[in-house]
């Protein structure tokens, strides 16, 4: 599997009124996409009371079953649509070293990302499994969604989770999203 986000950054009197709007109206259009195991389309404002962020972002993270659905989404109408309204984003590619998303994906209405840099030389395997425990153990067991993944070239983890209401302040995250919705892949 194959994890994907990115970001686009607005400005501090950005009206994300617009995003959501955009998030309500477009969300449904990638529902049942193929290879799609979820979409969480998140936003985060940096006004915000309860999770204030250092950014207004729109941010949708992705989990893929296969490459061909990352490389046809990313060169379908529905990306070239929103680079010509929102911008040119880089997108973040992680391999996936773990997945569990839940029937009910779609309750989630929060989200929380942690990313950090592998050192060099780090024992590889000894990470993976470390956080794969981590992926199966603790708050990760009341979330909707957990996905644990690494970038080889940019050498960093990402630890990413959906939730039904929001995470508590002991979950370790350096970002955390409202969900506005959620897209499934088709059906099994």
């Amino acid at each position: 599997m194959i994890a994907m986000q990115y970001s686009l950054v607005f400005p501090a009197d950005y009206d994300m009124t617009i995003i959501e709007g955009r998030i309500r109206d477009k969300g449904p259009l990638l529902d049942g996409f193929p290879h799609l195991r979820f979409k969480a389309y998140l936003s985060a404002r940096k006004d915000e009371i309860d999770f204030a962020s250092p950014e207004n972002l729109y941010a949708p993270f992705y989990l893929w079953d296969r490459p061909d659905g990352v490389s046809n989404f990313l060169t379908g109408p529905g990306f070239a649509q929103l680079t010509k309204d929102l911008g040119w984003p880089s997108v973040d590619i992680w391999l996936t070293w773990h997945s569990v998303v839940a029937v009910d994906v779609a309750d989630a209405r929060f989200a929380s990302r942690h990313v950090e840099a592998i050192s060099p030389y780090r024992d590889l395997t000894e990470l993976k499994n470390e956080s794969i425990r981590w992926a199966k153990s603790g708050s990760a067991k009341r979330a909707l969604a957990v996905v644990v993944g690494f970038d080889p070239k940019g050498w960093r983890l990402v630890r990413f989770q959906l939730w039904r209401s929001a995470p508590s302040p002991s979950d370790v995250a350096d970002q955390i999203y409202r969900v506005g919705h959620v897209s499934e892949g088709p059906l099994a």
